[in-house]
């Protein structure tokens, strides 16, 4: 069975829920990401910002990055898989919640990302149409 483990990229990294989005949006350039899990003072997932929220949820609002914070943009209920976890349940946890990126925990700590390229490249043609359909149907009628 191939696991979540085996599909991430490795390397992912936290931003604190007290960093500045100006500070976000530095190291998305610097990691080359798009998204970013947003850890609390505990090192706890407290949701994941995207290049898209930093835009949409700050810049086109008029506020300034440099005193919004990654944890002002961090709503909802995180969405994590276990590194152990087989891919079947890597997909429904992603068709589920229609999330397009999954971060990764071991032993409570993050270990890795999964996105759509790391998809891309571990799943049949079959399993990515599905999974493409069921993620992005859903939020095109929304």
């Amino acid at each position: 069975m191939t696991t979540a483990g085996e599909i991430m990229h490795r390397g992912a990294q936290w931003i604190p829920s007290h960093e500045t989005l100006d500070r976000a949006a530095q190291l998305m350039r610097e990691l080359n990401v798009g998204a970013l899990p947003v850890s609390d003072e505990n090192e706890r997932l407290c949701g994941i910002l995207t290049d898209r929220d930093i835009v949409i949820g700050c810049v086109a609002m008029g506020h300034d990055p440099a005193r919004v914070t990654a944890g002002d943009l961090a709503k909802g209920t995180p969405r994590w898989i276990d590194s152990n976890a087989g891919v079947d349940e890597v997909l429904n946890e992603m068709e589920s919640h229609q999330i397009r990126r999954l971060p990764v925990i071991e032993n409570k700590r993050l270990v890795g990302m999964i996105s759509e390229s790391d998809l891309a490249q571990h799943l049949s043609e079959d399993q990515l149409a599905t999974w493409v359909e069921t993620v992005y149907a859903r939020s095109m009628t929304r």
